[in-house]
């Protein structure tokens, strides 16, 4: 796979997150492009390109990935199909939270839809592996604490269905194109249950300042938002308190995650394990 030379004249500033740049095309409003940064190897980046690829292939509704593509000046990146006039589920309810029951039961269907999807288990993780890596890289619990998790994990269900990997709202966007999955780094299968716990932990257990900070609304639209979803992609009536019960677990296994990139002890633990001895 050789990389396509790009002018970068040809594209204007969108945005930057940890590994890269985003632009968009300044005259085909149809295209966009990430660049990472120089000190990601090219073997990366095209790595990164070709799992895109594959979960496009696999029926996701992503953003089509398209060419392999370098600066000249060292850095490699891929082009991708720009969705246009894109809002992420988080932003509009921000916007408009006196309709938060239709975007909390969009976005459950698009979550019902991924976790109905089988994908290839030679193509994608388990996400068990995931998580378990994490656990063998954390810092911060005993050897009796990580064998707690160790079990939590291998014993959860299995599924051979698509799990996004970090399932939040700000991670799917509304747009007149249609609704689509972003960051999708982390794809693998599994059982619904490791998606759904990042996205209780977004809807029920942040502060106030983080939810109004990071998700453009309230804790109480949060919250509402979660009961409409619940509604959505598990029934009419169903019993919440169940399963607020049931996925808390997987809240806590999610904080794993953020204890590595936080490099501190959070209080995911006890959510996991309850109170052992």
């Amino acid at each position: 796979m050789e990389a396509i030379l790009i002018d970068i004249n040809d594209y204007e500033y969108s945005g930057e997150g940890a590994n890269g740049t985003s632009y968009n095309h300044k005259t085909d409003a149809g295209i966009m492009l990430k660049l990472y940064n120089s000190n990601q190897n090219i073997e990366f980046v095209k790595a990164e390109l070709d799992f895109a690829q594959k979960v496009y292939d696999a029926g996701i509704p992503t953003p089509k990935p398209g060419e392999f593509v370098t600066d000249g000046e060292g850095r490699f990146g891929m082009r991708f199909q720009r969705i246009v006039g894109k809002k992420s589920f988080s932003r509009a309810v921000g916007d408009d939270p006196q309709n938060v029951e239709h975007y909390a039961r969009e976005f459950a269907k698009m979550c019902k839809l991924l976790h109905s999807t089988k994908v290839s288990k030679t193509d994608f993780p388990n996400v068990k592996e995931y998580y378990l890596k994490l656990l063998e890289e954390n810092e911060f619990y005993s050897p009796q604490e990580k064998e707690w998790t160790r079990n939590f994990i291998q014993n959860a269900p299995d599924s051979d269905t698509a799990i996004h990997g970090d399932l939040q709202f700000s991670n799917c966007l509304l747009s007149d194109m249609g609704n689509f999955f972003i960051d999708l780094g982390d794809f693998a299968y599994g059982h619904p249950n490791f998606d759904l716990g990042m996205t209780i932990l977004c809807c029920l257990y942040n502060a106030e300042e983080f939810t109004s900070n990071v998700f453009h609304m309230s804790n109480a639209t949060a919250k509402e938002f979660w009961y409409w979803f619940v509604e959505e992609y598990f029934g009419a009536g169903a019993d919440h308190d169940k399963i607020e019960k049931e996925l808390r677990p997987y809240a806590g296994l999610r904080i794993l995650m953020i204890e590595k990139f936080a490099h501190a002890r959070l209080d995911g633990l006890h959510w996991l394990i309850g109170d052992k001895n």
